[in-house]
């Protein structure tokens, strides 16, 4: 049995899950996510916890469970949450500022290199 597949993915408060045969569709406060998966693969919805499984133990059905399980759960969290990124900056003199929505790093070239976000993103500089 795949270790990532068989875990059952809760469904938090606010997000709501709609299944049809094999379309997803997940609401929540970020937003609404959509998406086909495979028809093979069983998908149940019941009580707020969303499962996974596969029907057979050939290697397209367990490839295919923790694929699907994998891509669920990524759209129940980014409706939910939403997606986050660290950046750990590791050397002498390495640094990293905002100036306004722009994000500067100093990383040991000889000029600072300048970044600015697509629309959407938020970059937050501790």
């Amino acid at each position: 049995m795949s270790r990532i597949g068989k875990l059952p993915i809760t469904v938090p408060t606010g997000v709501d899950v709609a299944l049809t045969g094999s379309h997803l569709s997940v609401k929540g406060a970020r937003g609404t996510l959509e998406r086909s998966l495979p028809t093979q693969m069983r998908i149940n919805v019941t009580d707020g916890v969303i499962t996974v499984e596969r029907p057979s133990d050939t290697t397209l059905h367990r490839s295919l469970h923790g694929l699907t399980r994998t891509l669920v759960y990524n759209m129940v969290e980014g409706v939910s949450r939403g997606f986050t990124r660290d950046l750990d900056l590791v050397g002498v003199g390495f640094r990293a500022t905002k100036q306004g929505s722009d994000l500067v790093l100093t990383l040991g070239y000889s000029h600072p290199i300048r970044y600015t976000p697509p629309e959407g993103i938020t970059i937050d500089v501790p």
